[in-house]
């Protein structure tokens, strides 16, 4: 069974463990840097578990103007709950759970809730292979990065 939940800070370690086998090393947001998002913005840090087990998550934060080459908004500065566009900094599951469906429960999930709370807009960077994925959920290709995050714009 599934269920889907907002992030404690007693996740931060279970977070931090999928965030760095799921994504290369350089791409991975560091313990520091997921446990600051879940206590600054606990709302948009849902995870989705299977039995007691987290299995994944999506984190994002919150901005009026968005600027995605913007590496400060990773830590935060910036950030608006109030603000209407979220900006979503990752969308993981655990290697071991890839390929059932899960990424895509999550999203919608964490679609409907950013709904729930009158967002506007969602924005996201993602690498050329995942564009189809997320055009599934209604997201549209905007333009290439300025910014390089892990050795790819």
């Amino acid at each position: 069974m599934l269920t889907f939940r907002q992030a404690t800070i007693a996740d931060i370690d279970r977070c931090f463990e999928i965030e760095s086998t799921a994504y290369a090393s350089d791409e991975a947001a560091s313990r520091e840097k997921i446990a600051l998002r879940i206590a600054q913005y606990p709302d948009g840090f849902l995870l989705i578990e299977t039995g007691n087990r987290i299995i994944g998550f999506i984190n994002s934060g919150c901005a009026e103007n968005v600027v995605m080459s913007d590496e400060q908004f990773k830590q935060l500065i910036g950030h608006d709950p109030a603000a209407p566009n979220v900006v979503i900094m990752s969308v993981v599951v655990d290697p071991h759970y890839q390929g059932r469906g899960y990424s895509v429960r999550l999203m919608q999930q964490f679609i409907e809730l950013m709904r729930c709370r009158r967002k506007q807009a969602i924005y996201l960077m993602c690498k050329a292979e995942y564009i189809r994925f997320y055009e599934k959920f209604g997201y549209r290709y905007l333009k290439p990065s300025a910014f390089k995050h892990g050795g790819i714009s």
